[in-house]
């Protein structure tokens, strides 16, 4: 746990880094609560149809054990000093936390994988990992059944569903468990032995797999805690609609939750609905969220007698940058101010604002987290820029939250590292600006920003500023080529209900933005879309967007 300052300088100033030798996730976020407080309630449980069971830490320990056993009398652990992939393509459940937990005693490395993946996108990570065991429910079990004939190296899937075992190579997971011992021994795992490959979005290409090590968990801890205005505090209860199978909720929620013993709400909708979440925290008491910004827009267009009588005390949020406008609006709903923070699948949790500390700085995503050396720099040279100029954002490695490497692919990890002297950068692919308090500027990545007759233009601000209209649920920015310019400024923007395309509301949109922002950042193209293209994480697409740009180039 972070300690109290009075500043944040102060509190990135004394910290430091305390990570054993040895160190097993499983052991810490379930096992140590077990037989400290085996009680305590660990995970609130939400089904389908709305009933609610409570877990406590013993029985997460119970059930862990219990298919640690099952798992390890299938075969699966660690052979020729390589250790077995099991994936788990399980929704917001007990069994996806009990899953990884088994993984992580067991000392192999799980898989988180998300239920709205369609067969390719299963085909490409079971693959490209090898893996030989996937955890799954009934509609999971028949994706994979359709490709399970191209994956040679998975010998086994467990369901959590009831279902027909006279299918070869499909067992129920609660038979199996049932008849196993409550007593497992975890592995001693060292810190820096690995634990989870967590495939990235994939905007661009195919995903690659970011592999992560047991100190993962503790890297992430001051980020989590600063972001959550000193995680944790008396009755504090998370819940996020962001699902467990990626980082965001993986690892800012499930498990530094229950390594705080803070019980966590299971529920993910299997189509968000803005006004529902919002009951959904209500009832349940939610003190903590983390929101991603595409569910806060959502959020926006509520009435704002929706939010009252909610117990929210902290909400974090990262993935897009957040406006004034968004922050005052949360102000305004929340009576809190939403911190921002930032990270990627490989190096998570690396900057963040904190409220209980400073106002937010609009624009501004926040310090570097405490443990965490984030710098401007040269990408090609390494070397650190002086404040208020762009560069890349970088890290120093080593660092605990940093990944190990990319699965399968030296070169890529290669590629994500330059050095000045003795000092290795791991470097983001986000570029940004970092003023004389501290503070950074995201600009956008590398390939988003839009050079303009000269200008160099960051998309997020432009974003942010149409999203404040009432008519614009999102949006999302590129640069359309240009043969002046080089590139003019294109919006695609989706629309709240109540409001129609027309030429009248592009016009008004772009006298919105060149107002509030600066002229050369307004679009001098507005497109009206029904769907915006979004990864699974809830980002917008870019890359999609500016094909769909490069094509009307090309057509014209």
């Amino acid at each position: 746990m972070l300690e109290s300052a009075d500043s944040f300088p102060e509190l990135y100033k004394s910290f430091s880094w305390d990570i054993p030798t040895h160190y097993n996730i499983g052991v810490d976020v379930c096992d140590r609560w077990a037989e400290k407080d085996p009680e305590r309630i660990a995970i609130i449980d939400i089904d389908p149809s709305g009933n609610r069971a409570d877990y406590s830490f013993q029985q997460l320990k119970v059930l862990s054990n219990r298919l640690a056993n099952a798992l390890r009398k299938r075969g699966v652990g660690i052979h020729d000093d390589t250790a077995d992939r099991v994936g788990v393509l399980l929704p917001q459940c007990v069994e996806t936390a009990v899953s990884h937990i088994a993984l992580f005693k067991l000392g192999v490395i799980s898989i988180p994988l998300f239920t709205l993946f369609a067969q390719d996108a299963l085909l490409h990570r079971l693959s490209d990992s090898g893996a030989k065991v996937v955890i799954t429910n009934a509609e999971g079990l028949k994706k994979l059944q359709s490709i399970r004939e191209q994956l040679p190296s998975l010998k086994l899937i467990l369901c959590i569903d009831d279902v027909n075992e006279s299918t070869e190579g499909v067992e129920y997971f609660y038979r199996i468990c049932d008849q196993e011992s409550d007593v497992f021994s975890p592995l001693l795992t060292r810190s820096d032995d690995p634990a989870l490959l967590i495939y990235t979005s994939g905007t661009t290409g195919n995903p690659k797999g970011a592999l992560h090590a047991h100190r993962v968990l503790l890297g992430h801890l001051p980020g989590v805690e600063i972001s959550h205005n000193f995680l944790p505090l008396p009755d504090d209860r998370f819940w996020t609609p962001a699902d467990w199978a990626w980082i965001g909720g993986l690892l800012d929620v499930l498990m530094p939750s229950l390594h705080h013993g803070i019980a966590v709400v299971a529920y993910r909708f299997p189509k968000f609905d803005a006004e529902s979440a919002v009951i959904l925290m209500r009832n349940l008491s939610v003190r903590n969220a983390f929101l991603p910004p595409t569910v806060l827009k959502m959020m926006m267009s509520l009435p704002e007698s929706t939010f009252k009588g909610l117990a929210l005390r902290s909400i974090g949020s990262g993935g897009e940058t957040l406006g004034a406008e968004l922050l005052e609006w949360g102000r305004r709903v929340f009576k809190l101010t939403i911190n921002e923070f930032y990270g990627q699948t490989e190096c998570n949790m690396i900057v963040s604002s904190c409220s209980a500390l400073e106002p937010a700085t609009a624009g501004y995503m926040g310090r570097p987290v405490p443990g965490h050396n984030v710098k401007i720099i040269n990408p090609e040279t390494g070397l650190v820029l002086e404040h208020g100029n762009e560069g890349a954002i970088a890290v120093e490695s080593p660092n605990p939250v940093m990944f190990l490497r990319y699965w399968n692919n030296p070169e890529a990890t290669a590629e994500k590292y330059v050095s000045s002297g003795k000092v290795r950068w791991l470097l983001t692919g986000d570029r940004g600006a970092m003023d004389e308090s501290g503070k950074i500027h995201f600009v956008g990545r590398d390939d988003d920003v839009i050079s303009s007759a000269g200008y160099r233009i960051g998309p997020s601000e432009i974003e942010n500023c149409l999203v404040s209209h009432e008519a614009v649920q999102l949006a999302g920015v590129v640069g359309k080529p240009d043969s002046l310019r080089g590139s003019v400024v294109l919006a695609f923007v989706t629309l709240n209900e109540g409001f129609n395309a027309s030429e009248q509301l592009s016009s008004e949109l772009g006298e919105w933005v060149k107002l509030r922002l600066a002229a050369h950042e307004y679009p001098r193209e507005i497109r009206f879309i029904d769907n915006m293209p979004m990864t699974t994480t809830g980002k917008i697409i870019r890359a999609t967007l500016r094909q769909w740009a490069q094509s009307d180039h090309q057509e014209n």
